[in-house]
Formats: structure tokens, sequence, C-alpha cells
């Protein structure tokens, strides 16, 4: 159960076939075992010794992959900077994870001054590039090229394999400790459940989530290839699908959006798509639908999972989003708890409650973290007799069928009712001008917390906020509805493609000792 194993398996069976396209540039899995291993002894000639922490701060790449196969192959742990921070947040993580080793590509390089000046231990830098290396770095080809392979360390089991920063939706990043049995167990969970279609996956989503670089272990294990983009870009993603005969892809429901919105999409152009995968944050029911009406033959599979359980927890596979299934709202479920997992709704008192009724998903399984570095505290509340708990608040039907309704943080308690922000994001969505929207709570004097609504209209489309409250009306009970709206040109997301509901709430809750009243 080591993370390398993927590769070695490739590599016995299919050592010609092709392992990575990037951009033109093409490598089969035995001459990417060979840059592995090169890069393993460059690595460790330079410092990295058995569980050290090798960062990388870039845009999508074959060497993503690369870097990550390498850091495992020489005993390292990896950890993948999150490319929508600033450069204090991605000097926190360095400083916390103790990283003294940092790849970066050309296009984060003019974070580079700052990070060196501010970082508690200048990390050694690594330029992943084509040119030469900046006065001050070492070269990533240059260190393939000047380094003779390396023995496979082979480390795995409870061995550290990455530290992977929550995405500050919640708070303050945390070092969530991912060992190379959680990584496998997810993987392998993963394969057993939804083996990969035949063909090639593109990675679109970025590689620095969990997510991303999961499903690119998964087809590792699978030896298929992997079709890569530096970042998303939905008209370079319909453009690689078209070209490359891309069988399958994973995409969280802001991008699902942006492809079918775009002017070059056409269902014609990905018709070699069998499967697309979505997930990370809730989906809205009007984008769900149309999806599968534009693309009506596309496998679809939702996965439920986040950081800390590496990252699966459930899925609902593509059988449940057929005609019986959306007529009887079972497509609307992340499906049920994944293979060797257990999977519980609870009370505040960590009690399971009936099926049907909402409370705190929790998980158990082999893929669950080993904690968050250097946080203890955090650790355990996170971490209780087992289980982890998600802050998902949901409830589960008489088949262990799963139903998100909210972040339970996301929860506006509004006159003593609860109002879940996912369930008015989704009426919103119904309406024809609503191109999206994050639905959060604000202080109101009289009922504690009022719901507000963030809209983003569809381009030439207009809506008043009386048109869009009465429009909200007419599907849920008034108290749920948006007492007030605000209407923006697009919504803050996180790198994985996230709202970033703490930044909308901000605003409003600035002065308070608590973001809720």
């Amino acid at each position: 159960m080591y993370l390398t194993n993927a590769l070695l398996r490739s590599v016995q069976q299919s050592p010609d076939k092709l392992a990575t396209l990037f951009r033109g540039r093409r490598r089969t899995f035995a001459e990417l075992q060979q840059r592995v291993a090169r890069l393993a002894a460059g690595l460790r000639a330079h410092g990295m010794g058995a569980n050290d922490r090798v960062g990388m701060l870039a845009l999508n790449s074959d060497r993503y992959l690369e870097y990550a196969l390498a850091t495992w192959w020489g005993g390292g742990v990896v950890n993948p900077v999150n490319i929508r921070w600033s450069a204090p947040e991605i000097v926190y993580s360095l400083d916390d994870s103790d990283t003294r080793i940092l790849l970066v590509d050309d296009h984060f390089l003019k974070l580079v001054p700052e990070i060196l000046c501010t970082a508690r231990h200048k990390p050694l830098l690594i330029h992943v590039g084509d040119g030469d290396a900046p006065d001050g770095m070492l070269s990533f080809e240059g260190l393939i090229a000047g380094h003779a392979p390396i023995a496979d360390a082979a480390r795995g089991g409870a061995d550290l394999a990455a530290i992977m920063y929550t995405g500050g939706t919640t708070g303050f990043p945390k070092g969530v400790m991912q060992t190379h049995l959680n990584i496998w167990a997810s993987c392998v969970q993963r394969l057993a459940e939804l083996p990969p279609t035949p063909g090639a996956v593109l990675h679109a989503a970025p590689l620095f989530h969990v997510a991303g670089l999961g499903r690119a272990l998964v087809q590792f294990l699978a030896g298929l290839p992997h079709v890569i983009i530096p970042g998303f870009d939905a008209g370079e993603v319909i453009r690689t699908i078209e070209e490359y005969g891309v069988s399958e892809t994973l995409l969280v429901p802001t991008m699902i959006q942006a492809v079918l919105e775009h002017p070059d999409f056409r269902p014609s152009r990905l018709r070699s798509l069998r499967r697309l995968v979505y997930g990370a944050s809730p989906i809205s029911a009007a984008v769900l639908d149309r999806l599968i009406e534009a693309l009506p033959e596309l496998e679809l599979s939702h996965s439920y999972g986040m950081t800390e359980a590496c990252p699966s927890i459930s899925s609902n596979p593509p059988v449940n989003h057929g005609p019986e299934a959306r007529e009887s709202g079972l497509y609307r479920s992340v499906g049920r708890g994944g293979l060797g997992m257990l999977v519980r709704v609870v009370d505040g008192e960590g009690n399971e409650v009936p099926r049907g009724t909402v409370g705190e998903i929790i998980a158990r399984g082999a893929n669950m973290m080993a904690g968050y570095w250097n946080k203890p505290e955090e650790t355990a509340q996170a971490l209780r007799d087992g289980w982890l708990y998600t802050g998902d608040g949901g409830y589960m039907d008489d088949n262990g069928y799963l139903f998100i309704v909210d972040r339970v943080k996301d929860m506006i308690v509004s006159g003593g009712e609860n109002v879940y922000s996912a369930e008015v994001e989704n009426v919103l969505g119904r309406h024809p001008a609503v191109s999206a929207s994050a639905v959060i709570g604000v202080p109101d004097e009289r009922w504690g917390e009022a719901v507000h609504a963030v809209v983003v209209l569809r381009p030439g489309v207009q809506a008043s906020e009386v048109e869009l409250r009465e429009h909200c009306r007419q599907f849920i009970a008034g108290y749920k509805c948006p007492k007030s709206v605000e209407f923006r040109e697009a919504l803050p997301l996180s790198g994985a493609g996230k709202i970033l509901k703490r930044d909308l709430r901000a605003p409003y809750w600035e002065g308070r000792t608590r973001a809720v009243n």
C-alpha cells in the first residue's frame, strides 16, 4: 500500500503505452518512471530525507505528476500549494509544515522574492519550466538529466504521504495529514466502485487539490493515459476533449456551468466523453438538468468527500442519474458510503438520528486523515472515537442514501427557524436570469440572522430583487426567501472552484465577536 506502486505496475504491464500528454509533449510509462527515479535522486541529493516535505507552486502539467511521484519515490512528503493563495498564505503553509524545498513554475516566479523575504526558513527553490533556471534556483530538467535513477524507497502504509492544506473556505488553513494508506484506500475504493473508462482522463481541475491528484492516482492504477491542461478554461476543455478523444473528466459544478454556457459548446464536440464525475460542492438542480438535457448519453457520477477523507466519503453512480432517479429525486443524493466505510448522521451529542432527519454527517474508514499537522485540539474536534466529523449537514433515507442540505456552518437561523442555504440557491437557480448564487446569513436585529442572496445574472439578462424574491416564494416558505439580494459580476472562488462564502460574509459581520446571532 504505497503510492508509487501504481506507476511500477503500469510500467511492468504496459511500458510503451502513453502515460502523460501535455501541450503535445508525450511520455510513455517507461519514460515517466525514468524521469521520476532521476528526479527523486536529485531531490535526495539536495537535502530531501525520509518524511521531509517538498512543496510545489505551479499550474497543472505533466511535471506536476512527476513531482508527486518523485517525492514519494525518494521517501518524501508532498505539500501541494494552493495556487489561489497570496504570498503570506503560501509562506504560512511552508513555515507551518517546515517545507524546505519548493518547486515553482514560470507562472508563479513573481511570488518568489516575497516568499524568500518572509519565510522563516528560505526554501531551496527549483524552477519548473523549459527555459534556463533563474539565478538562485535549480533546474527541474537539470536535476533529471544530472542524476542517475535510484531505487524506489517504497514507503507506504502509515507513513505520511501528503500534507494538504484546506482551501481556506472555513478559516485559517490547516494541514491535513494523509498517509499512503489513507490515499491508497480512497483510490482503491474509487477503482472498485467506478472503474475508469477506457481511454484518457482530462485533468482540468487543479492537481494541488486532493480530488485532482487522487483521480490521477486512480488513472495510474488502471494503467491509462493522462491528458493535462494548465488549469480550467471552458474553451480549452471543449477543444481538448474533442482533439484527443478524452473519455472521462472530473469537474466541479462551477466548471460544468461554464462549459455549458461557453459559446463554443456543442454536444457533438464532446462525443468522445463517456463519463463526467462531479463534486467538491453542491450542484444546483438547474445546472444538473441542463447537463443531462445537453448530453443525455453521458454517464454522470457524483463524488462527495473532503480533504480530510482523502477525499471520498460516498458516490452516486451513473445508474442513479437516469429517468427514474430523476423522477424520484435520487439523482440529488450524494450516494451511499463507499466500500470499506461507515457513514452516519448524528445530532449535536453524536447520537445517530432517525432516517430522514437532518444532522451532521460523520464517517469512518481507512481513508480518514491521520489528523491536522501540529494542531492537536483541531484534530481532537474533527476525529472523535475513530469518526471524522465532516461539518456537513444532511440526512439519510431508508436505503442508506445521503442527501446534503448544507454545511453546518452555512445554516442560517432566522427567527428560530433553520434555513439551509443550498435549498435557497437551488430555487434561485431555477430562475432563467440567474447564472449563479450564494446565500448567506447576515445580522438582523429582529430575526437574529436574515437570508441574503448574492446573485450573478446571465449575460444580457436582467432581473430585479423583487422579481427574484417573488420567484422564491413560489417554491419555498416565506422565512426561507431572501430578505435582500445583491448583484455581482462574479462570485469569489477558491482554487478548487468552491464559492468562498466566508469572503461574502466578512463585511457584514466585521467588528462582531462572532459570525452568528
